[in-house]
């Protein structure tokens, strides 16, 4: 299990150093005013409606459900399962796309209402997503075509596909001159990188000697039962988007640079959760879904219990550096260019807020899959109903003071519950149980994250005196010396307790 997660996750990291370089040249050429917010609006819509429709609902609800008629009914009933899919999906996000271009304008106003009282902006941010919409067709079907490769084993394609959308934004970048704007080139790039998406999973799919044709839609018996599972995947997947929704809406009241504030702090914070979250939980998935298919009971509860302990080891020393240093690491990454030194303090404000929540957030990423994987997509939907109405209610009463990082913080804290409320519920089906090496790894690399938070704030002072070291870039040597003492201390208090617990387990 863990080499196929190192496996996405090197491949995700790829992705996100393609992304870092994305990012590091829109914040130069875009900074964070209304072009740039009306781009992040464009650009959010259809990846709202993708982490809707396609990714984790569809996942969770396609990728058990393949890979159980693939292991039972062999390669054609899985094959003909996965073209009714696909025809229905291709069908229904069709309508959603026209739906999307008619009525553009009044979308994009129900999204960012605050740009109402602003016709201009609002007339871009349509223009705008008129562009890139047509991207979440390509990607709900280039989501399927990876869930067939998942299924199958195959996971470096898939993992690699958000490598071209960097790398389509970063080519539209640099040719922005032949744009009206440079936010214009980039929505051009979004949309060209869905084709890119869609034609490097298929080739793989293809060349794996798996192949997938289009006809017309069957509700068969196999088809009923991915949308009896899929519904209630959508209305999870749905409440985690509301509480975004809520996000851009009350951040469109928020002064300008709002939206692109939580932004950027979103791209550092969804970091560790891409590389390691989403890696471990997409290898997961199909773990569990094939050991529970076994009754194989016992040891679906052992690789969950080691995927938690591994994501949340690999996670913890980004809490610690987001929460103890977030300027310097939005200074570094970012400062520079039209990204001045309030952009800098608005998303460094936002990304401690959302340190708070990383570890909870990286966790669901391996608990919802227990439930997905036995065929339970209502579960999740339950306790997400809940987290969703606390964290909402929360936004409301935290924005007043707090501003975009109210925001932030009260998604954290949503986080929590809902993994409180999962975990709770799993116990008492007995699909987790944590047993002594959890409890004692646990207990390590909290105690090595307390020690990584003691050695960069103690690191501080002397970083701040290296501001400048590097002319060119004068916030990268502190944020580079405050980081190395934080890893550092993280991994001499993590291996220590590495050896303790080796001892206490002998």
């Amino acid at each position: 299990m863990w080499r196929k997660a190192a496996s996405v996750g090197g491949l995700t990291l790829l992705s996100r150093a393609f992304g870092f370089v994305r990012d590091v040249m829109m914040a130069a050429l875009l900074g964070a005013g209304p072009l740039a917010d009306a781009f992040m609006v464009a650009f959010r819509l259809p990846n709202h409606f993708r982490a809707i429709f396609a990714e984790g609902a569809f996942n969770a609800a396609f990728v058990p459900r393949y890979a159980r008629a693939l292991t039972r009914d062999g390669e054609g009933a899985a094959k003909a399962f996965g073209e009714d899919v696909l025809s229905i999906t291709l069908l229904a996000q069709a309508v959603l796309l026209v739906a999307a271009l008619i009525f553009a304008p009044l979308v994009v106003a129900a999204l960012a209402p605050g740009f109402a009282d602003d016709p201009p902006q609002l007339a871009l941010t349509a223009e705008l997503t008129r562009i890139t919409f047509p991207y979440l067709l390509l990607i709900s079907a280039m989501t399927l075509v990876a869930g067939v490769l998942n299924a199958h084993d195959r996971f470096a394609a898939a993992a690699s596909a958000s490598i071209l959308l960097n790398i389509c934004m970063i080519a539209a970048l640099m040719a922005a001159g032949w744009f009206p704007t440079v936010a214009h080139a980039l929505a051009w790039g979004v949309l060209v990188s869905g084709f890119a998406q869609l034609a490097l999973v298929w080739w793989d799919m293809r060349r794996s000697g798996v192949s997938l044709g289009l006809r017309l839609p069957r509700l068969t018996a196999n088809v009923k039962n991915f949308l009896t599972g899929f519904g209630p995947a959508v209305l999870g997947s749905a409440g985690v988007q509301i509480a975004m929704f809520a996000d851009t809406i009350l951040a469109s009241f928020l002064p300008s640079g709002s939206v692109s504030y939580l932004y950027y702090a979103d791209r550092l914070y969804q970091l560790p959760l891409a590389v390691v979250g989403i890696a471990v939980g997409t290898v997961l998935l199909p773990e569990l879904a094939r050991r529970l298919a076994s009754d194989d009971l016992a040891g679906a509860r052992d690789r969950l219990n080691r995927a938690l302990e591994g994501a949340l080891l690999m996670t913890l020393p980004f809490v610690a550096l987001f929460a103890a240093a977030p300027g310097p690491v939005v200074a570094a990454l970012f400062g520079r260019g039209a990204f001045d030194a309030a952009a800098v303090a608005g998303a460094a404000a936002a990304l401690q807020a959302y340190a708070f929540g990383l570890p909870a957030v990286v966790a669901l990423r391996c608990v919802t899959p227990a439930f997905h994987a036995s065929g339970d997509t209502a579960t999740p939907v339950k306790a997400l109903a809940v987290a969703t109405i606390a964290n909402v209610a929360l936004k409301f009463l935290l924005i007043g003071s707090f501003l975009h990082a109210g925001l932030a913080f009260a998604t954290s804290v949503g986080a929590w519950i809902n993994l409180a409320l999962l975990v709770v519920l799993l116990r008492r089906r007995d699909g987790f149980s944590p047993d002594r090496r959890f409890w004692i790894n646990i207990a390590s690399v909290t105690i090595a994250t307390a020690a990584s938070v003691a050695a960069i704030l103690w690191s501080l002072e002397s970083a701040h005196a290296a501001r400048g070291l590097i002319p060119a870039f004068p916030d990268l040597a502190p944020a580079a010396m405050i980081g190395v003492a934080g890893v550092l201390a993280y991994a001499a208090f993590a291996a220590a307790g590495y050896v303790i617990a080796r001892r206490l387990r002998g």
